[in-house]
């Protein structure tokens, strides 16, 4: 039996490749308000049906939905999807209110279908190769990491006005939702990575510090905010969110400490991924960095044997994996990879940092997703 996908989003292709690399599944709908770029798009990729309303989309044969929509429409349209009757990839983050996070998770637990976030940082090779460095206890035990997403994004906020030329720009969602916000409005490809190195263990606090306003006033968002979510077990893990800065891009810096070793993602300028391990056999005054690539044997044997069709799908092969996780989760062959209580948890780091940033970095409590059953226990503990 074929899988047959829809994405809604014409713009937000990226699981495209992955797909048309799997068999047995296949992108059969497109949908986007936008007929022209709609038409122009489904055209280009060979998808044969098109859809301006997302309902009529979902009334059709499809098995599953992609949802490449801004992020203010993940939650509703997860929601519509899921009670539908299809599976359900979203992409990051999974909502923009603790109240959506709960809809979502209450809709996902009564109905039988799959829904996983595409968080496809977490399939980035090296840091695949990370996990399995620990997981082989390579690190000892791991207690402390970072994540930082770097990337000026405020050229993506306006947009030349299409209905009056000449008129100057208009705002766009981003204006709204990520560069409208304070804290770590977009904390998943820091965060989760990281989360997924730390195992089962889950975030009990969160605390958020900004610098204030210095390069762009007109947004609420803060050049540089630094978040700090206390696990459960004690344990820290150090997210920056910058999306304002004049500087260069750096998507995917990460660190880990353990006991027995350490791990740092490159800074640039001919930077590579390196690690120190205890068995290397250093002396304690003299350790020396070595290149994380001498421990390949560490990368899933599926990474090690991807083809150049799979990792041509984008963010070096990870895009074509996240979407063989997905096809595996609806067939029932394994579990969402990072399932409704993942995304609510690592989303809801956005919406505790903004209130942490507005108290003076005040310590929000994370609520248990996957014990809070009542709405007595759905609260924000201050």
């Amino acid at each position: 039996m074929t899988i047959k996908v829809g994405i809604v989003g014409a713009r937000g292709l990226s699981t495209l490749q992955g797909f048309r690399c799997i068999e047995g599944a296949e992108v059969v709908a497109l949908c986007d308000l936008d007929g022209d770029f709609l038409a122009a798009t489904a055209a280009k990729e060979g998808i044969p049906r098109t859809y301006r309303i997302y309902e009529d989309m979902l009334d059709s044969d499809i098995d599953a939905v992609i949802i490449s929509t801004p992020m203010q429409l993940h939650v509703p349209q997860a929601i519509l999807a899921l009670q539908a009757g299809k599976h359900v990839l979203s992409e990051v983050t999974a909502g923009v209110t603790m109240d959506e996070l709960w809809w979502l998770k209450e809709t996902a637990e009564q109905i039988d279908r799959v829904y996983m976030m595409a968080e496809n940082y977490c399939y980035i090779p090296e840091n695949q190769q990370i996990l399995g460095m620990v997981k082989a206890g390579l690190f000892g035990d791991v207690y402390f990491g970072e994540g930082e997403y770097i990337h000026d994004v405020r050229s993506l906020a306006f947009r030349p006005s299409r209905s009056q030329p000449g008129e100057g720009v208009k705002p766009t969602w981003r204006s709204y939702w990520q560069l409208g916000k304070r804290g770590a409005f977009y904390p998943t490809h820091s965060l989760g990575p990281v989360m997924q190195w730390f195992g089962e263990d889950r975030i009990r606090s969160v605390s958020c510090f900004g610098t204030g306003w210095h390069t762009d006033t007109r947004f609420r968002q803060e050049d540089t905010s630094i978040t700090l979510c206390q696990m459960e077990s004690g344990k820290l893990i150090k997210l920056r969110i910058d999306c304002i800065s004049r500087r260069p891009h750096n998507l995917n810096y990460y660190t880990l400490q353990g006991t027995k070793g350490c791990y740092e993602a490159p800074r640039g300028l001919g930077d590579t991924h390196k690690i120190w391990l205890e068995g290397m056999g250093d002396r304690e005054d003299e350790m020396q960095w070595r290149p994380l690539s001498e421990y390949a044997e560490y990368l899933p044997e599926r990474y090690r044997n991807v083809t150049e069709e799979q990792k041509s799908a984008g963010h070096w092969g990870g895009d074509y994996f996240i979407v063989e996780d997905f096809v595996a989760a609806v067939k029932g062959e394994r579990k969402p990879a990072i399932d409704v209580y993942d995304a609510c948890e690592w989303t809801a780091v956005a919406m505790l940092s903004e209130l942490s940033v507005m108290n003076g970095g005040r310590a929000m409590e994370m609520p248990d997703f996957r014990k809070s059953a009542s709405r007595g226990e759905q609260i924000i503990k201050l």
